[in-house]
Parts: structure tokens; sequence; C-alpha cells
């Protein structure tokens, strides 16, 4: 060990954090997947088959619709945060449901916050299909419900994508989860407001840690959507 140093011990000690399976160290990695999986599995439910609505039928303003959709790829964090914040506080409307500084509460920040995104993506994924072999499939015969079935499967691996793109949104993001879950320690502590947290606070070696399993899990998600983009 190099003494003195406190980057270089705080990174010795991250890996003992890793290696060891600190309780704390879990307790966060495991929640943080909690929210995010959860956060994507509900997003997917609401965005796919709304995307899929508004790339098969035509209606007045659908221009309109895609660019604000895609306008909201970049939605600050905070913003979202704030609003849930409004919305699920003692004052707002949906106070009555205790949902905020709870990880429910974070769902929802997180859902509202990487909807647009897989909405938007699911379009380009559907626009992405041929228009010559949408035709064809309804020259064979096959009805709307078919057609739609069809065309959606063959866009399959571009949708994927799209779930991992807003998976690995969500779980790097730190605004709308520090605003609404108020990382608390046991209750709503994730790794990004973690790492935020030890690092103001100097225990580097909590932090590196918490980065270094945050990597890994992003490294994760980039190695699964370069192997589905090639499909």
């Amino acid at each position: 060990m190099v003494n003195g140093n406190p980057i270089i011990e705080g990174f010795i000690e991250a890996i003992k954090l890793i290696v060891t399976l600190d309780p704390q160290v879990v307790e966060i990695t495991l929640r943080s997947l909690y929210v995010s999986l959860s956060a994507t599995f509900v997003a997917t439910l609401i965005a796919l088959p709304v995307g899929a609505l508004i790339y098969f039928y035509e209606f007045r303003g659908k221009h309109a619709v895609v660019s604000t959709l895609q306008t909201l790829y970049a939605l600050p964090t905070v913003i979202v945060g704030l609003l849930m914040f409004l919305l699920l506080s003692n004052i707002g409307p949906l106070g009555f449901l205790r949902l905020l500084y709870t990880p429910k509460g974070m769902i929802i920040a997180q859902t509202v916050l990487i909807v647009p995104l897989l909405m938007g993506l699911t379009v380009s994924a559907l626009s992405g299909i041929d228009r010559d072999k949408r035709y064809t499939i309804t020259a064979l015969g096959a009805n709307r419900f078919q057609t739609v079935a069809t065309i959606i499967m063959e866009a399959r691996f571009a949708v994927m994508s799209a779930v991992l793109l807003g998976f690995g949104r969500a779980i790097a993001e730190v605004g709308s989860v520090m605003i609404v879950g108020g990382n608390i320690r046991g209750a709503t502590r994730v790794l990004t407001t973690a790492i935020a947290l030890n690092t103001s606070m100097a225990n580097y070696s909590m932090s590196i840690a918490l980065g270094i399993i945050l990597l890994a899990v992003a490294l994760g998600v980039n190695i699964t959507l370069s192997l589905v983009q090639r499909r």
C-alpha cells in the first residue's frame, strides 16, 4: 500500500468493500437495481403501446408530438424531481398516497423521466422498418393486429436497445431521486446519491466502491446494447 495517498488507499479499501460484500454496499446496490429495473419495466409497459399507436395512426399534430418527445430526451432530471416533489408532497394532489421519500416515489420519478425516451425511440425503431414490408404483410391478407404485431417483431432488437438505453439513464440518474427519495440511509439511498454524499464527506473508499459498481452496471448495459444492435 502506498501510504499517504488517499486516492490509492481509497481504491484498495474500495476493492475490499466489494470483495467482502460489505452490507451497506450490497444494500445500496440492490436498491438501485430494484428502483431502476422497476421504473424501466413500468415505463416499457406504457411507452411501447403508446409509441406504436403514435407510429401506426395518422392524426393532426403527429409531427409535433414526435418532436416534443425528442425534445424531452434531454429533460433535466431536477425538473422531473421538482415536479414529482410538488405532486407527492403533503401540499400536492397526490400527497395522500404518502409516496414521498420512498422507493416507490423514486420509481415513479424515474418512470416519468424515461417514458418520453422510450416512446420516441419506439417510434424511431418502427420507422426503421421498410414500408414495402408493411405493404407486403397487408397484401398477404394480414389484419391490422397481425400487421402491427409482425412489424413490432421485426423491430424487436431496436426496441430492446431502447429499453436498455432507458435503464441506463434511470440507474445513472441522480437529480430526481435525490429530491423525491431524500437520500435516506437504509431507505432510499441509491448508488448515485450515495456516491455524491460520501464524496462530500471525504469517504472516498465507499464512493469509489459504489462508483466501480455503477460503472460495471453501465458497462454491462453497453455491452448488451452492442450485442443487441449487432442483431
